[in-house]
């Protein structure tokens, strides 16, 4: 999610949430693995590849199990309970911009 996104739903969660509540803050959901991988490989002209799931652990190590767990997260309940929608771009356009990779 996009950080402006989060910090208006901070604002409102500290303004507005009662006690105890739990929110979900997803800009996108169900964003493969691999679509983020293109996308940072495009901006590091790095080739990206597919693994296999027996593959993963030999290029990832320890990474490989976050990298292949399926944890999908909504926010339908927060965007309801606060009015709230991300508007801002998502995790894949966000990174297709390319600020992230501009050398300092």
């Amino acid at each position: 999610m996009h950080r402006l996104d989060a910090a208006r739903l901070f604002r409102l969660a500290v303004e507005s949430a009662p006690a105890g509540s739990r929110l979900n803050a997803v800009g996108d959901e169900g964003v493969p693995f691999l679509d983020i991988a293109e996308v940072i490989g495009k901006h590091l002209d790095v080739p990206v590849t597919g693994l296999s799931p027996e593959e993963a652990p030999g290029h990832f190590g320890l990474f490989a199990v976050f990298a292949s767990v399926d944890v999908p997260a909504s926010s339908a309940r927060t965007q309801e309970q606060f009015g709230w929608q991300p508007v801002h771009p998502g995790l894949i356009a966000d990174l297709d911009e390319g600020h992230y990779f501009k050398e300092a």
